[in-house]
């Protein structure tokens, strides 16, 4: 539920619900509703205002849809995300990020095989 991540993000940011109405130039009680899912579909300009300050997209905001480890099948915690969020915003591409992967991958084979 959107108001439900609304103000998780904003706990998390540290924000009172007045703090969040004075940074967006929303009204407080507006985000109230929302919060409260009592208003279940906030305009496009009122998301825009709540992705940036909240430092989430709008598609992250709307969508319902949770994280989850492929392998674990659990959630993927905060931590995570944020190391996630942090190296898309500098700009990492997938392949990059896959070959990472690899790179990792074949330093615990490596690792493995010299103990072996």
């Amino acid at each position: 539920m959107i108001g439900e991540k609304i103000k998780v993000r904003r706990k998390e940011k540290g924000l009172t619900l007045s703090e969040l109405a004075n940074r967006t130039k929303v009204s407080k009680s507006y985000l109230s509703y929302i919060e409260r899912d009592l208003k279940k579909n906030p305009s496009i300009d009122v998301l825009k205002k709540l992705s940036s300050v909240l430092d989430l997209s709008i598609e992250e905001l709307i969508n319902e849809q949770e994280l989850y480890n492929e392998h674990s099948g659990e959630h993927l915690d905060e931590e995570w995300l944020q190391l996630l969020q942090q190296a898309i915003k500098s700009g990492i591409t997938k392949e990059e990020f896959k070959q990472f992967q690899d790179f990792v991958k074949y330093k615990a084979w490596s690792n493995e095989k010299d103990k072996g």
